[in-house]
This record gives structure tokens, sequence and C-alpha cells, in this order.
């Protein structure tokens, strides 16, 4: 037996729970609203703009899209799979109730922790690549630090060593 939303979308996937400008999640509607076409919905009017000019959220630096897309943002992981709708009707338990709200909280710490774990280790390479580059310029550039009458990198060296030392025999006298 055929039903309504036999044109290409199935009952779950009428309404979007995300915006169809930036990708950007909205709150779920009421199940009394769910209907037979596709029913765009936007958080802002910016999204519903870009959205009518037919532009393409995963080349928009600001979207989502663009951030997933480019692998600025966690895409997989198995605190996703928490998030899915589940059409299986339940009898009301208040224990039930409960322990659903709480391991709810308890999935959105991990989220951000491994959110803002995916981050770091992004930007840890980012500072790799810049220190690598800095000594690729003080290389390039060391005429511009080492004044001519210092004398060889060994001489230098050998001053520092000294101060160093002196420094060191001035705080154990104190």
């Amino acid at each position: 037996m055929p039903t309504a939303c036999d044109r290409g979308a199935s009952l779950l996937s009428c309404w979007q729970a995300v915006c169809c400008g930036c990708e950007e999640r909205l709150p779920q509607p009421p199940d009394k609203w769910k209907c037979c076409f596709p029913v765009f919905r936007f958080c802002k009017s910016k999204c519903h703009r870009n959205f009518k000019k037919k532009r393409n959220p995963r080349k928009m630096r600001w979207t989502k899209a663009f951030r997933k897309a480019a692998g600025k943002e966690l895409t997989v992981d198995n605190s996703f799979e928490f998030e899915k709708r589940r059409n299986e009707p339940v009898k009301y338990q208040r224990e039930l109730w409960n322990k659903t709200v709480d391991a709810m909280k308890r999935v959105e710490e991990i989220k951000k922790k491994r959110q803002a774990r995916y981050i770091m280790n992004r930007l840890k390479k980012s500072k790799e690549l810049q220190k690598a580059e800095d000594i690729k310029e003080v290389k390039q550039n060391i005429h511009l630090l080492r004044a001519p009458h210092a004398g060889t990198p060994k001489q230098l060296e050998d001053r520092m060593v000294q101060k160093l030392q002196e420094d060191v025999a001035m705080e154990e006298d104190s």
C-alpha cells in the first residue's frame, strides 16, 4: 500500500533538523506538522538569501557544511549515533526517563571533549609547521642576528656558557 510520502521523501526526511543554508542544527518540529513534500527551514535570513541564490553551502566559508567538508570539525564519531531519531514507542517510566536525561548530558560532555581534542590536534600540526618555517627563516637571515665582529659560532657558544656559569655561581653565593 503506497504511503503519502512516496514522492521521494520518507516521513523522517520530510522535516529536516538542519538549516538548509548553513546546515546548522535546528530544533525538531512536532510530529503533527509532518507533510509529504520537502520543507526548507532556515536559522537566519542570511541562510535563506543564500539558498535562494542557489549558493553551495560547502563553498561558503561561514557554514557548518564548509567546516565539516574542509576537515575543520569532527564529522565521524560514535557520539553522533545517539542523536539519531528512533521511532519506537516506549511506555513512560520515570526511572528510564531520568536515566535517559542523565545519559544525554554525559554524551554531550563526551562530545565536547572529543571536539576540543580534535581541534587541539589540528592546531598542533600548524604549530609544528610554523616552528619549522621560523627556523628556516632564522637560518636564511642569520647575518641580521649575528654581529660581524662577534666571531665564530664556537666562540659565541663559549661566551654564552661562560656567562651562564657566572650566573649560576652568583645564585649559589646568595
